[in-house]
């Protein structure tokens, strides 16, 4: 299916390209400036604007695009309707992906944040760029349910959407690079770095508690091997033992076909983890307490058990103390301004 929708989007994205159709004269106004010159704990983002040069008017109709449910087949679900601002952009209602007609997915839907410095995306990585990603889920039969061609016309049968497609990309009418271009501006600008663990890390030595700093170095200790700070994901596959077989979902392996990525998943981000449950790739886990409990007593073995994960006593090991400290450390990357942030919001 991902190799399907990888197909479709390129073969549009050579026709658009091959006419000669670029975003041209933007206006230089960057929506999260200011943002940026505190991330110096963070590495150079992935995705840079280069093709796609971030301006207000791009970012608000990308915002629009966003929330807006013509992008489905039927006009119900929009790409809001899943990834819930207050949610650090995930979903608490449904441990799977939930679309057209009720229908549900087989993978828990991903909070967004900080997408600039991916270089993959979704839990198998069967995208490896960000204007791609909107693709995947629009096309996807038990989600949008939609088309490409079908969306474009939409969009250019509006006038009003026409008239603000013009005023970001200068052309006359939509296309499908345009619509995926706008969306980029405004998911590449969902950053969360504003949390209490960066104002840590930025010199606030009381922005984290004393049992958060003991939580913090156990963290370090026994966590960060994967989830590096401060993006808190070091963005590998691997397989945590979740499971000991994978015939319900192999994982990283539908995209390599490699049986060494059988039962692998993309490593998450704990960026706003306390706010954005269920946990895991198929949303098995309500808490964080059940997420602790499963590293520390039920990894199950296989082939391809992570390294860090295997040994005599597979897991981590983790006293109450500890998990308790862990738990504390995770509401310091809870960003409350990202989650409440009137830009992000929905414009409807």
């Amino acid at each position: 299916m991902v190799r399907q929708v990888w197909k479709q989007f390129c073969h549009l994205s050579f026709l658009v390209v091959s006419c000669g159709i670029t975003a041209c004269n933007p206006e230089p106004v960057v929506p999260t400036e200011g943002v940026n010159a505190q991330l110096s704990y963070f590495p150079e983002p992935v995705y840079q604007y280069q093709n796609n040069p971030l301006t207000r008017v791009g970012f608000e109709l990308g915002r629009k695009l966003f929330y807006d449910p013509i992008l489905s087949e039927d006009g119900s679900i929009s790409c809001g309707s899943c990834h819930k601002q207050f949610a650090a952009f995930a979903d608490l209602e449904h441990s799977v992906s939930h679309g057209l007609n009720n229908q549900l997915g087989t993978r828990n839907t991903p909070a967004l944040a900080n997408l600039r410095w991916n270089p993959n995306f979704f839990w198998d990585g069967g995208v490896n760029h960000l204007e791609l990603v909107p693709l995947a889920p629009i096309t996807n039969p038990v989600e949008m349910g939609s088309n490409v061609n079908s969306i474009i016309r939409k969009l250019n049968r509006d006038p009003g959407y026409v008239t603000e497609f013009r005023k970001v990309f200068h052309q006359d009418s939509v296309n499908s690079q345009q619509l995926f271009r706008a969306l980029a501006q405004f998911t590449g600008e969902l950053i969360s770095a504003s949390a209490p663990y960066d104002q840590y890390v930025n010199g606030k030595t009381d922005a984290l508690t004393a049992e958060q700093k003991q939580g913090l170095l156990v963290f370090e200790a026994k966590c960060s091997a994967c989830h590096k700070p401060g993006l808190f994901t070091d963005h590998s596959f691997r397989n945590n033992g979740l499971n000991s077989d994978f015939k319900q979902d192999p994982g990283r392996r539908i995209i390599t076909d490699q049986p060494t990525d059988e039962g692998k998943f993309k490593v998450p981000s704990l960026r706003n983890v306390t706010v954005s449950s269920p946990y895991m790739h198929d949303g098995r886990f309500r808490t964080l307490v059940q997420v602790l409990e499963h590293y520390a007593k039920g990894v199950k073995t296989s082939a391809t058990l992570d390294p860090l994960l295997a040994g005599a006593n597979p897991g981590i090991a983790l006293s109450d103390e500890e998990k308790k400290q862990l738990l504390a450390f995770l509401e310091a990357l809870t960003d409350k301004k990202f989650i409440t942030d009137p830009r992000f919001a929905d414009p409807f």
